[in-house]
């Protein structure tokens, strides 16, 4: 050990004593210094701007543009430049022969001199404490031991350069060849990722040996077990490889010995990473305060219900747009969309099915209007170079019903109860489901959630309406992300003939043009009576058919309809800002408050209501009190112009349009949504895009349903909020601070190093 520490001291007084090691130092310095100072100036804008801060911590070293996200990015500039002469000088020298002729092994040889690399990479993991301990003073409440595995993460990273670096630099005496050799090898396992993907035990080898995103979950705050031993394996791959060269030089030997000593490392090391790599063996550690790497405490929830084994059916229609979802080359990406879910259940099995069936594929009819779906196939399968097996769909047709799914790419989850449900693609920017969307899916299967009962029979909105006015939007449609359907419930149409059913926990009454029958009506009284919640939504003209539903909850729909009149927009047309009341309500609504969206109600009646009929009533939305009141008059309000006329009973006040009802019956609560207007949840008006409003409608049908559905489903998304909020310096303080941290630390160490290269020529 003493043989080792003498060479690495050795070594790294010739590194600190030649220009190249502080010249690294100083650009490194500077680098870093530019951006953690870019990331920490967005903190101090958004102080000045009094926006409270979100995860400081996380923000200004991680994330997209975070200071330590861009170290790992070029990190890989500097090592070769420092490992390039470290073998290669005494190869060239010739010094190399004194080492051969000492009572010193290789080694010790190459130990000492990496242990010299491991020191100067903790030199520069000192430049990033600098920059981490700043940030822990400066932050509120920093988040320290994310801080700590980020820097781990970068040290090892560095740490495997080297050795890389060092390997490269024993095979030849020329340090430029020495440092593309390095960069070369750097590039080829980034390379190797992709290599080999369609055949399962190679994908499985090539996937582990490539570096690209290892050091990333560090600096995520999370450390995994199979990143960490990655990183432990190939420094010592290459060390090993860099001792079977210099005792090849030492010592003759044949070509195939060595080439099996280089084998038989190489092979531990792979017999390691394909056994590290396997879900089962993977230990994971979420050093982030906030659990930011971890499924939320909703999802572990449901997890936690999931005892039956899990199995993710793919199926991918070759000839849908959708088709390069997930094909054999990206096996391994599609898996990590799932890793948060298999960390806790490791058994979960994955299989792919490839078809092909006729789909609405536009760029396919456009450039082979001629072809027929067999023969579009086959030039797909020459042009891509696909050699995986691609079955007709009347193959697996018995297996599995994807008519209903559009033939689109489409997931099957399945228990080994027989439980199945879908996992959908959609027709949004990010395509594939999210964690609210996966844990839904999970949810419907292990747990009973909420069947949502629209009521048909008097000209009511339809569930699945396709036109402006219809709900398929809300409800039905697959391919939206947000569709009650792909967020946990269930639904079906509702007649009032005969009692509602038990299973039904939301009837939704949209607008009935007709008045309920005498046995219709008792049917919904039972309902009522109870506990049943609802949501109740009505339209100017439809008032007489309102208010026989909702009298008996103390709530009327008043004649006319609420006018705001505006140089843009139609004056029948409601803009209306969530209130204190409505973020108390609902997390949804707080964040619609927060983000100052609104909500829009193209034609709304006003709202009254008392409360001697038992219920506790929240008015969660409202008019202005200013400009706004309810025409008795106007009945044409695209061509004609609306004037206020106390005379005809007008009054210019804030009139309820949302109310929130809810009440004890049989122990539980009863909960009643109604709202004046049936438009602000229909597929005409999710669709509207109007010049300077920010409307967000979606965030009352979200805040709406998880309320009524007593909070499990929609999944609740919330995390702890973090504590590092603020910061303790303020804009004059950073002008200061950001000066030296960019320039006055690379400046230190130019003086530095003058002094030490001067004292050292004095010499």
């Amino acid at each position: 050990m003493k043989t080792i520490y003498n060479i690495a001291k050795t070594e790294l007084q010739v590194m600190f004593y030649s220009p190249v090691a502080w010249l690294i130092l100083i650009i490194f310095t500077f680098q870093v210094g530019m951006g953690f100072t870019a990331s920490y100036d967005g903190l101090i804008r958004l102080g000045v701007m009094k926006i409270p801060l979100n995860n400081a911590t996380i923000n200004t070293f991680a994330g997209w543009m975070g200071a330590f996200t861009q170290v790992q990015a070029y990190l890989y500039l500097y090592i070769p430049l420092l490992t390039m002469s470290i073998m290669s000088r005494e190869l060239g020298s010739g010094s190399i022969k004194l080492l051969y002729s000492s009572p010193i092994t290789n080694a010790q040889i190459i130990l000492g001199k990496y242990l010299a690399l491991m020191v100067f990479a903790l030199a520069l993991i000192g430049v990033l404490t600098i920059y981490a301990l700043f940030g822990a003073l400066t932050i509120n409440h920093a988040d320290i031991p994310f801080l700590l595995t980020a820097m781990l993460g970068l040290y090892l990273l560095a740490c495997a350069y080297a050795a890389i670096g060092l390997f490269m630099s024993s095979l030849t005496s020329y340090n430029v060849v020495a440092a593309l050799g390095t960069v070369t090898i750097l590039a080829l396992l980034n390379y190797v990722k992709g290599v080999g993907q369609d055949i399962e035990f190679v994908r499985d080898i090539t996937y582990w040996l490539a570096m690209t995103g290892r050091s990333g979950t560090f600096v995520d705050g999370m450390i995994n077990s199979e990143n960490l031993l990655y990183f432990i394996t190939v420094i010592a791959l290459f060390l090993g490889f860099t001792i079977i060269k210099l005792q090849a030089g030492r010592q003759k030997s044949t070509w195939t010995s060595t080439l099996g000593r280089y084998a038989a490392v190489f092979f531990v090391a792979i017999l390691i990473g394909y056994f590290s790599s396997k879900p089962y063996a993977k230990v994971y550690y979420d050093a982030t305060r906030t659990k930011e790497n971890t499924l939320t405490k909703s999802s572990l929830e449901v997890m936690e219900k999931l005892t039956s084994g899990l199995t993710i059916h793919t199926y991918s229609n070759m000839l849908d747009p959708s088709a390069y979802t997930a094909i054999p080359s990206g096996y391994k990406d599609d898996v990590a969309r799932f890793e948060k879910y298999i960390r806790f259940k490791p058994d979960t099995k994955i299989d792919y099915t490839y078809y092909y069936h006729h789909s609405d594929n536009p760029m396919l009819e456009r450039m082979y209007p001629k072809l027929n779906d067999v023969q579009r196939l086959d030039t797909l399968k020459k042009l891509n170079g696909w050699k995986f097996d691609i079955v007709p769909y009347k193959t697996i047709s018995n297996t599995v019903d994807l008519e209903k799914e559009e033939f689109r790419f489409v997931r099957v989850l399945e228990l080994e109860n027989g439980r199945k449900t879908f996992l959908r693609y959609y027709n949004d920017q990010m395509r594939l489901p999210a964690e609210s969307e996966i844990t839904a899916a999970i949810k419907r299967m292990v747990m009973k959630l909420p069947v949502v009962g629209f009521l048909t029979g008097h000209g009511e909105r339809e569930s699945r309406g396709e036109q402006d006015r219809g709900y398929n939007m809300v409800a039905s449609e697959k391919t939206f992300r947000y569709a009650l359907i792909n967020q946990g419930f269930d639904f079906t149409d509702v007649t009032l003939a005969k009692a509602i059913p038990d299973s039904i926990r939301i009837l939704v009454i949209a607008e009935p043009k007709q008045l309920f029958t005498a046995e219709e009506q008792k049917n919904l009284d039972s309902y009522i009576k109870q506990g049943g919640n609802l949501i109740i939504a009505g339209e100017p003209g439809r008032q007489i058919q309102m208010n026989a539903i909702t009298a008996q909850l103390g709530v009327q729909f008043l004649p006319g309809r609420l006018v705001k009149p505006s140089n843009q927009f139609q004056s029948d047309l409601m803009i209306m800002k969530a209130k204190q009341t409505a973020a108390d309500f609902s997390f949804y609504l707080k964040n619609m408050k927060k983000m100052e969206a609104v909500l829009t109600m193209p034609s709304a009646t006003a709202l009254a209501y008392t409360t001697d009929k038992g219920f506790n009533v929240k008015t969660l939305f409202q008019t202005d009190s200013i400009g706004s009141w309810n025409e008795l008059e106007t009945t044409n309000f695209a061509d004609d112009s609306v004037k206020l006329n106390p005379a005809a009973g007008e009054v210019e006040k804030s009139y309820p349009t949302v109310l929130a009802l809810s009440r004890k019956v049989q122990g539980k609560e009863q909960k009643i949504l109604i709202t004046g207007d049936a438009d602000w949840l229909s597929n005409g008006e999710l669709g509207m895009s109007r010049n300077g409003v920010d409307a967000s409608n979606f965030s009352l049908i979200a805040g709406s349903f998880f309320w009524l559905s007593d909070g499990e489903v929609p999944i609740d998304m919330r995390r702890e909020p973090g504590p590092d909020t603020s910061l303790r310096i303020g804009e004059g303080e950073w002008a200061y601070f950001g000066v030296f941290l960019k320039w006055g630390l690379p400046a230190i160490l130019i003086i530095v190093s003058l002094i030490i290269w001067i004292r050292r020529r004095g010499r």
